[in-house]
Parts: structure tokens; C-alpha cells; sequence
């Protein structure tokens, strides 16, 4: 007898992009279906209808890929670092993302602006851009993303200081409640030397948007 509770692999059609950075999440796919199905019929839609037969499974592959960050592990990418004498900052612009919010599972998308100032250990460029889409992958607030890249940074690789800006736009916001469009979020979280010196902070801030119109 199966279990209802078990997890199912993922199927994909023509109509799904392969993600290149993680697998999607092994959820319980029929129970998505279900619960979709069920919203169609609340909202009044007939779930039978040609264009909505096979929306339920669609919606429950797009959450799994959307999700994926539930079952990984960031920290894991800052797992392998290279020794170096370097004493400036280390500064990543511009990592696009996309998340979801928790409170109402509509996407939040934006840039997110990782830095640090290393203390004998750097690690590859690239491990900075997974560690945002690891936490970006799944219900979020983007205070708390903001602060889980930072204090990843922090206690993996042990920098004099580390610093992370996230800029995003809520659809949340956008498309229902208040209807702002063009409104965007900014959050930020400075450790160390970031937060305990003006004078670094503000070359920190400075460097993450310089050449974007915002410079000082």
C-alpha cells in the first residue's frame, strides 16, 4: 500500500526549464495537485478544463523547483576555501535571485550584494552566488535572508568583517494590497569591522553600489 506521506520524484514536460544550480526538492507531489485542484475549485475555475488538466501538476513542480533550498545546505559552499594574503574587501555585486514570501507564496526578485573582508581565507566567486540562491530557495522574508547570507559568511569563512544588501521587489505588494509598483525593498546586515567602523562601513556600502547611480 503507498505511503501518502512519501515523497515523489519530480517529472518534468517540454514546457519546464532545467534549473543548472540544484535539483528541485522531493515533495509529496500529488498532495500539491490536490491542494491545487482544490484551490481552482474554491475560486470557482473548472480544474477539468483543457488549459487547467495539467496545472496542478505544473504548480507542483514549480514549487518544487522554486523550494529546492529547503533540503540543501548553503554554509556547504564556503566549505572549501583558499589561503591568501589578501586585506581588502572581497565584493560580490549584483546576484540576482528569486525567492518566494512567506506570507502569501508570491515571488520576491532582486539583486543581492555580498562582501567581506578576509582574514586569510577567501573562497571562489561563484560559492558566494549559490550561497544566496540556497536561502533564496524557499519560504522567506528578506530580513531574514539578508541576515542567514551574513552570519553564513561569518561563520564559515571567520572574516574581519562581512556585509550583505539585498534589494527586491515584493509582487506581495505590487500586485494586491497596497498596489505599489516601482516600490523597492532594501535590507542590510554589516558584521565586525563593517558595522564597528564608520569609515569601513561606508566604503563597504560605497563599493556595492558604485557605477549604479548611487555612489557614496
Amino acid at each position: 500500500m503507498p505511503n501518502p506521506q512519501q515523497h515523489h520524484p519530480v517529472q518534468r514536460d517540454a514546457s519546464d526549464a532545467l534549473p543548472a544550480d540544484m535539483p528541485p526538492a522531493h515533495v509529496d507531489l500529488p498532495r500539491i495537485e490536490k491542494a491545487v485542484r482544490e484551490i481552482l475549485l474554491a475560486v470557482g475555475e473548472n480544474p477539468d478544463r483543457e488549459g487547467l488538466l495539467k496545472t496542478p501538476n505544473r504548480v507542483a513542480r514549480a514549487y518544487a523547483e522554486l523550494m529546492a533550498g529547503l533540503q540543501d545546505d548553503p554554509c556547504r559552499h564556503l566549505k572549501t576555501v583558499f589561503r591568501e594574503r589578501y586585506d581588502e574587501i572581497v565584493l560580490l555585486r549584483d546576484i540576482e535571485f528569486h525567492s518566494l514570501c512567506e506570507h502569501h507564496l508570491l515571488p520576491f526578485t532582486g539583486r543581492a550584494h555580498v562582501a567581506y573582508l578576509p582574514d586569510g581565507k577567501v573562497v571562489g566567486l561563484s560559492k558566494l552566488a549559490r550561497l544566496v540562491e540556497g536561502y533564496a530557495r524557499r519560504p522567506q522574508v528578506q530580513e531574514r535572508l539578508t541576515t542567514q547570507i551574513a552570519d553564513a559568511l561569518m561563520e564559515e569563512l571567520m572574516p574581519i568583517g562581512a556585509a550583505c544588501v539585498v534589494e527586491a521587489v515584493h509582487t506581495c505588494m505590487t500586485i494586491r494590497g497596497a498596489k505599489k509598483h516601482g516600490s523597492t525593498m532594501v535590507t542590510s546586515e554589516r558584521r565586525r569591522i563593517f558595522k564597528e567602523n564608520p569609515s569601513s562601513g561606508s566604503e563597504v556600502l560605497s563599493l556595492m553600489h558604485y557605477g549604479n547611480g548611487r555612489r557614496g
